[in-house]
């Protein structure tokens, strides 16, 4: 039986890492993982690093959905060939991944959403994406059991697909492994070693490594770490609540959302759950000092965020978490693992009352595991990718926005290519470091 990734889950990967290699990827989550994975096969030595568990934190704590279905117009061309990616990486590992073709569909429950929905068909059209709209009739007729109360229609993506994030990113590891991959876990990268601007190593916990580049993808920690060397980004933290349930009938074999509540059919015959438009965001001293960029997006989104006064202790954004730390004592990085922040139970309880009442054949569902995620988010909901300011041969992927799971095989390849100096072949403008410095307006991306 697959078990959720925790900080008490056996350690997989512990390669003796080499003095040198010719990148350094810290962060073993999706993107960090796919991205060692496709610079091994572009004949680069490799070192992945994590702190904790190999996909520990949100890279196995998210839904599982891969959809290019409500994308960014900058994000849905790499997604496209994320989904692509995804498939081969399932047949490698020989289904492990648990990548199934199942569709993705949005529910409106409201005129507004529905009109959206017909807004974003424009944009699938350019991509000749297979995305259509559904009719209240058609939506009555599509999932078994199903109460229609006031759907005003759908909007559907036949090829989107889902997978199981438990084993999913731990396949894809051992694969890259194989592929000359040196991985090593419960190995925290303290600092940058940098001479007059660039890189010339990581300091470890374990030593030091040389290399000229490196790759951050540390998810929620990446600010934390960045800041400690003069690279601010505005990027917070929220917290997400998620259920299993037990083995149930099949609603849908693919992932449904609305306004309330999101679920993907699961390989043992449950559901993962969650409220779709609910997370807890802690004032630390980070969301604070960045409150102003994100106004823009909290003024949108204020009905479905709670504040908590702090972050668990030793989190990112934690009150008493260290902001700077010299390279031969242990770092914040060391004293939290893996994140485990706790499961909200009135969240479980609204979860579960949702979907009886949008299932009343089946009732309540029964819950068989629960847990919560640090979703690591920037102000307009879409990442930075790039080569980072300051330091040559530093480059950053950071603050998926909860949409890392599905495009992350696309964004490991963009690094490899960048790392590499080969062409992205993707239009990277949307993802610049400088958009938030520069004083235009913040355009936020869809929140579908």
């Amino acid at each position: 039986m697959v078990k959720r990734i925790t900080i008490a889950t056996p350690i997989q990967f512990q390669d003796e890492s080499p003095n040198a290699a010719d990148i350094v990827v810290i962060g073993a989550g999706v993107i960090g993982v796919f991205a060692s994975l496709y610079l091994s096969r572009a004949g680069q030595s490799v070192v992945l690093l994590e702190k904790g568990r190999v996909s520990g934190e949100q890279s196995s704590r998210n839904w599982g959905w891969i959809r290019q279905q409500g994308r960014d117009p900058a994000e849905l061309p790499i997604m496209m060939e994320a989904l692509s990616l995804w498939h081969q990486a399932n047949k490698e590992t020989g289904g492990a991944c648990g990548v199934r073709t199942g569709g993705v569909c949005y529910l409106a429950n409201t005129d507004k959403e529905y009109e959206e929905y017909h807004s974003w068909i424009s944009l699938a059209k350019q991509f000749d994406l297979d995305s259509r709209i559904l009719s209240a009739k058609e939506v009555s007729t599509s999932f078994s059991g199903f109460a229609q109360h006031n759907c005003k229609g759908g909007l559907i993506t036949p090829s989107d697909a889902r997978a199981e994030p438990w084993r999913a990113v731990s396949s894809v590891t051992k694969l890259a492994q194989k592929n000359g991959v040196f991985v090593r876990e419960n190995c925290a990268v303290r600092a940058l070693d940098l001479t007059n601007g660039q890189v010339n190593g990581v300091i470890t916990e374990n030593g030091i490594i040389r290399t000229n580049q490196v790759i951050v993808a540390a998810g929620a920690w990446s600010s934390l770490f960045l800041r400690r060397h003069g690279i601010n980004i505005p990027q917070l933290s929220v917290r997400g609540t998620v259920v299993t349930t037990t083995p149930m009938p099949q609603i849908f074999n693919g992932c449904i959302c609305d306004d309330e509540i999101a679920m993907r059919r699961r390989e043992d015959g449950g559901y993962t759950l969650a409220n779709a438009e609910s997370n807890f965001m802690a004032l630390g001293p980070d969301a604070l000092r960045n409150i102003r960029v994100f106004f823009p997006l909290l003024r949108q989104e204020w009905r479905g965020l709670t504040f908590s006064p702090a972050q668990p202790k030793g989190f990112p954004d934690g009150w008493r978490t260290k902001r700077n730390w010299s390279e031969d004592e242990i770092s914040p990085f060391e004293y939290n693992r893996v994140l485990e922040p706790p499961p909200v139970n009135r969240e479980i309880l609204n979860i579960k009352r949702k979907f009886a009442q949008k299932f009343p054949s089946l009732g309540k569902p029964t819950i068989s595991a629960s847990w919560a995620g640090m979703i690591d988010t920037l102000p307009d909901v879409v990442p930075i990718l790039g080569r980072a300011p300051l330091f040559e041969g530093l480059i950053v992927a950071t603050g998926m926005s909860g949409h890392g799971f599905g495009i992350g095989p696309g964004f490991g390849a963009i690094l490899a290519r960048i790392a590499t100096g080969k062409d992205a072949r993707h239009d990277l403008s949307r993802f610049r470091f400088s958009r938030f410095t520069e004083g235009t307006n913040i355009e936020i991306g869809p929140l579908m």
